[in-house]
């Protein structure tokens, strides 16, 4: 008797060819981008290697929702040497948007690139480009931006074919020749500004700004006309032999020195509006338009500085996949998250939906070389599940940015009190303990590494962000020292222990106090800092707890969300015994941070041990 096969196990081998086909694909995108990494010098190092996965891993590499073939690859600002090889980034048939701009670049545009099939959007601009602009591109092109550069010959007719081209960006290059037939069809932003272009303008391109054409030798609309009329005589001179009167010469050298002074003046505004402009472009862009009401950060508002390669220059860490540069945040959707003592914070949304978090720091008091040493070991103890990492960062002499991960549960602040935007959350008493115990292993972290020298500075409720695990992460950590002030700070004062308030001594054990109040604030429901009417008044949260407790109303303390839940009063009881230990008027009367973990931990036995091996690192020194 014949064997009939399943209908299912039929498609399974009829679909099972597919499968090898799809891998490939992803394996010959990945083997393209190796290449191109290894025939071009580049100073960033970009962790790409076949042992991690191209789509999540890769530094500036986006793949599509099925992760099967790559679509993106931005590169913006890595310090790209030499030209590009044939071969590599043209064999990606489903590239949508490549971006090697602001890079030293040389070289042709090799066809096989300019002609990818599925491309949408090329940034080649802020390179040492050269030869003549390819002929082909891909018929899906929507934004084309060379600019920058030093293409030489004409603009290819071959443009005209673009139907669906939007942008075209050619300005600063050695372009030469007539434009009489360019005319995409969709075309709404141009520049061809500052080449060698010559001849007239033709009608279909009078409707874009004479900005589009400067720099060139053209005319016609909606540049001068092109028509050239005879110089009129002179009213100055006289009927009889041509000779000037003395009272015209007086007028001429009057004229001739108010229209000196009045140009001095113009160069002396536009120079000092240039000046502030370059001065602080975040500010221009990110809380100017804020305050407007606007999402989109337009990047002319930021001026010219910001082009530069050196002004550009965001300095990624090691193993962080993103990839982008100031002129992507600058442009980025973004909103003020908050404003504290040490800046101002962004949520910034990029191309693809990639979400960070950017803080305009204010009053840094430390120079380039202490700063970027700084930085770099933030980032290496910020490499643990409950701390911030720092991805990034941006120094110039005006503007100082930092960089980091989005965690999306906001911070135990805007939580428990509500943020101004909106009410607060309810969070229940195991959401609470996971927070607890999560901010807990964080300081312990930063309190073991380099031999134990490092503290925090600055532990309060809106420095803690919940993951999307619930755990809680420490933030901030580092920024202290940066400043030009230190010690306490109006938005921190109900969080500092005693030795901080009176002596400016900050420690480990201050630390541990600071934990301490954040505790009492996620039993108590409130906060040591009562804000209103623009005012900031203290509340001594372990004064007043102290107080209740010593009159046995222990349950009068609690947040009365919490008292909904009965069952585990005795663990609220036990979690409020070692805040109070926190606490602690004499810094030598608290515990240690290993001790905190530990008696947190110790609450719920039957989960410390999974909660030890999880976070075993945590609880051991750094050598």
């Amino acid at each position: 008797m014949a064997l009939q096969s399943s209908p299912k196990i039929t498609i399974f081998l009829l679909l099972l060819p597919i499968f090898p086909l799809i891998y490939a694909d992803l394996n010959s995108d990945s083997q393209a981008l190796l290449d191109f990494s290894a025939n071009v010098p580049h100073g960033r190092n970009l962790n790409w290697n076949l042992t991690s996965p191209t789509c999540t891993s890769w530094a500036g590499v986006t793949c599509d929702s099925a992760g099967t073939r790559v679509i993106g690859v931005r590169l913006p600002g890595i310090g790209l040497v030499g030209p590009i090889p044939a071969g590599t980034i043209g064999k990606l048939d489903a590239l949508q948007v490549l971006s090697l701009r602001s890079n030293s670049l040389n070289g042709n545009i090799p066809n096989d690139v300019s002609s990818l099939p599925s491309l949408r959007s090329l940034f080649l601009q802020h390179n040492n480009l050269s030869g003549s602009i390819p002929e082909a591109f891909s018929p899906r092109l929507v934004l084309l931006d060379l600019s920058s550069n030093s293409f030489t010959g004409n603009i290819p007719p071959s443009v005209n074919n673009l139907t669906r081209l939007l942008e075209l960006k050619l300005q600063d290059n050695k372009l030469s020749g007539g434009i009489t037939d360019l005319n995409p069809p969709r075309l709404k932003l141009l520049d061809l500004s500052n080449n060698k272009l010559n001849g007239v303008i033709p009608n279909s391109l009078e409707k874009f700004p004479r900005t589009s054409f400067l720099g060139n030798p053209l005319c016609g609309p909606p540049l001068g006309s092109c028509s050239v009329s005879a110089p009129s005589p002179s009213p100055s001179m006289d009927r009889g032999g041509g000779e000037l009167s003395r009272g015209a010469i007086v007028g001429i050298i009057i004229g001739s020195a108010a229209a000196l002074f009045l140009i001095i003046m113009i160069i002396l505004l536009c120079c000092l509006r240039k000046r502030s402009v370059e001065d602080s472009p975040v500010e221009k862009g990110m809380e100017v338009n804020t305050k407007k009401g606007k999402n989109q950060m337009p990047k002319e508002d930021f001026g010219s500085g910001v082009q530069t390669s050196e002004k550009n220059k965001l300095v990624f860490f090691e193993g962080c996949s993103y990839n982008f540069d100031l002129e992507d945040l600058l442009r980025a959707s973004a909103e003020v998250l908050g404003k504290g003592s040490y800046g101002t914070a962004y949520k910034a949304i990029l191309d693809e939906g990639v979400v960070v978090v950017v803080k305009r720091l204010k009053e840094v008091g430390i120079g380039k070389r202490e700063f970027e040493q700084h930085m770099e070991m933030v980032s290496k103890v910020g490499q643990h599940t409950n701390v911030v990492p720092l991805r990034a960062y941006y120094f110039s002499k005006d503007e100082k940015l930092l960089v980091y991960d989005f965690i999306s549960g906001g911070s135990l602040s805007a939580v428990l009190h509500g943020n101004g935007f909106s009410g607060k959350t309810p969070l229940d008493w195991n959401s609470r303990m996971t927070i607890a115990v999560g901010a807990a292993r964080g300081i312990l972290h930063i309190h073991s590494e380099a031999g134990g020298k490092f503290i925090h500075g600055n532990i309060k409720s809106t420095n803690v962000l919940i993951s999307q695990d619930r755990e809680g992460c420490i933030s901030d950590f580092g920024l202290p020292l940066l400043m030009n002030f230190q010690g306490i700070t109006s938005r921190s004062v109900g969080y500092h222990a005693p030795e901080v308030v009176e002596a400016r001594k900050a420690t480990q054990k201050s630390d541990v106090y600071s934990f301490g109040v954040l505790l009492l604030e996620m039993l108590t429901g409130k906060a040591p800092l009562k804000t209103s009417h623009s005012q900031i008044d203290v509340i001594d949260l372990p004064r007043w707890v102290q107080s209740v407790v010593r009159e046995e109303w222990t349950s009068e303390v609690f947040d009365a969300e919490l008292l909904r839940s009965p069952n585990f009063e005795e663990e609220m009881v036990q979690m409020l015994q070692i805040a109070l230990a926190c606490v602690a008027r004499v810094p030598d009367m608290r515990p240690l941070m290993n001790e905190v973990v530990r008696m947190i931990e110790e609450i719920r036995p039957l989960d410390s041990d999974e909660n030890r091996s999880k976070d075993s690192n945590a609880h051991t020194p750094t050598p």
